[in-house]
């Protein structure tokens, strides 16, 4: 393990050492990861930034728009001929249409290459001429993101963490019960492992829509060409250390071990190790509505995210001989406009605190974190409703289910993050003083300016954090 682990950072140095020149001297490169737990919003987030960085007049927090420094941007063919496109013109079609409606999920890796043309400021501004200025955005599921800690643990571990973590979930149960009765002394039987590899799954797909955030490993959600091979499986079993070889236990390891050389570690390889920036969208508000026990599974997710990056300053040498390192990134809650304006500071805190341990550990190595609550197309507008004598600030939309306009109230969200991290920690089944209703909103139909990109809730400010030090 150690020796491959060696290796497998050499070969990232050599594979690194050109580009890195080739930036360094000419034009450079921002490659921005761009991930999000379930349910985030992803997709919406690359389409609304790519157009409003071409059309940048709702961008002025982006400082070196506001500057008038940006001269132009343009989609160009990207750098990597082995990876699927970002559909932009799709996408961005779905939510500008006359019935406008949310474009379909990604479901594997793809890349989009915006270039920038950008006059330099300070002192080589009456120096230097216009340079162009390159970002790749690269689009991965977050699940595939979560598998990355899986590299660091034994079948042993991972079956004992996943079992113990999911045994009081009612949606678990079933495959609980399968995985307690199986004999996995006993000799494999390929039905008896499909069988468990299928209810596993199952569990998994409904841990996710019940807006839990630890479901991995993410390829048993998105399977694509892997869909039925001996790689996908296999499942959590109680631990057997005398299980005897060519039994039901020792395959399972045997295929678990697979999964992780074959394939998190050319992920890892190929596409995450080679990121510089990022950003981890996360559905707090979703969390939130399912649940104290939702909560605390996102903080944790939270927390392994963040052991899956190599945080730090990328260095000219250090790039050469190590790799590149990931200098900022942001973990940002998004549908913010799901709440009147006057909640998103308390969005913001709940998201810093989720995120605190997470962080922590990457600002000691060197990296910039932040967080904050985005909307990366906004499909609501705030009113001021009577209610019982009551003045409630709302937001009001067209309902996804039904098509109609509503006003909705979702609740106030504690001042004090505690108030939902605590009892999460604890373990309590449910809020104890208040519900947090979330909706389901449509896309506005938008009639847009010449000039102006989708409207948004600080997607500049994201914008800025992440590459405005580049710009």
């Amino acid at each position: 393990m150690v020796i491959t682990n060696i290796a497998d950072t050499l070969t990232r140095g050599i594979e690194n050492v050109t580009g890195t020149v080739s930036e360094t001297f000419f034009e450079p490169v921002i490659r921005l990861g761009v991930t999000g737990l379930a349910r985030s919003g992803k997709t919406v987030f690359i389409t609304s930034l790519v157009a409003n960085m071409m059309d940048r007049g709702r961008m002025p927090g982006l400082l070196a728009h506001s500057e008038g420094r940006i001269l132009s941007a343009y989609l160009q063919p990207q750098p990597d001929d082995t990876l699927p496109r970002f559909d932009y013109e799709t996408h961005l079609g779905a939510i500008t249409a006359q019935d406008p409606h949310w474009p379909d999920s990604t479901r594997t890796v793809s890349e989009l290459r915006l270039s920038l043309k950008v006059r330099p400021a300070g002192l080589l501004a009456g120096l230097q001429g216009p340079r162009t200025i390159h970002l790749d955005i690269v689009d991965y599921p977050g699940e595939w993101l979560l598998d990355l800690g899986l590299l660091e643990k034994s079948y042993t571990q991972w079956s004992e963490e996943t079992l113990n973590r999911i045994a009081t979930r009612d949606h678990a149960q079933e495959f609980l019960a399968r995985a307690k009765y199986e004999d996995a002394k006993a000799k494999l039987d390929e039905p008896t492992a499909q069988a468990l590899a299928a209810q596993f799954t199952a569990y998994l797909k409904s841990a996710r829509l019940a807006g839990f955030s630890d479901c991995t490993p993410g390829r048993f959600l998105l399977p694509g060409d892997l869909a039925g091979s001996p790689v996908l499986t296999f499942a959590p079993l109680p631990p057997e250390p005398a299980a005897p070889r060519k039994s039901l236990w020792r395959e399972m390891d045997r295929r678990f071990e697979a999964y992780k050389s074959q394939v998190v570690k050319p992920f890892f390889r190929e596409h995450f190790a080679k990121i510089d920036r990022q950003i981890v969208l996360v559905d707090a508000l979703g969390a939130i509505h399912a649940g104290p026990q939702a909560v605390e599974d996102m903080r944790q997710a939270m927390a392994d995210i963040l052991g899956s990056f190599r945080p730090g300053q990328n260095a000219f040498l250090t790039q050469l001989l190590m790799g590149k390192r990931v200098e900022k990134i942001l973990f940002a809650a998004t549908k913010a406009d799901h709440l009147h304006h006057t909640q998103h500071a308390r969005l913001t805190g709940i998201m810093q605190a989720l995120t605190r341990e997470a962080r922590d550990r990457a600002q000691f190595a060197g990296a910039q974190t932040s967080a904050m609550s985005i909307a990366s197309l906004r499909a609501t507008v705030e009113e001021t409703r009577q209610h019982n004598g009551q003045s409630l600030d709302c937001v009001r939309g067209t309902l996804l289910d039904s098509g109609k306009q509503a006003a909705f109230y979702p609740g106030e969200l504690p001042e004090d993050p505690s108030r939902l991290l605590g009892p999460a920690r604890d373990g309590v089944e449910k809020w104890l003083d208040q519900d947090y209703q979330i909706m389901r909103f449509a896309p506005a139909k938008l009639s847009l300016k010449p000039g102006e990109g989708p409207p948004h809730i600080r997607l500049d400010r994201a914008a800025q954090f992440l590459i405005g030090d580049r710009l």
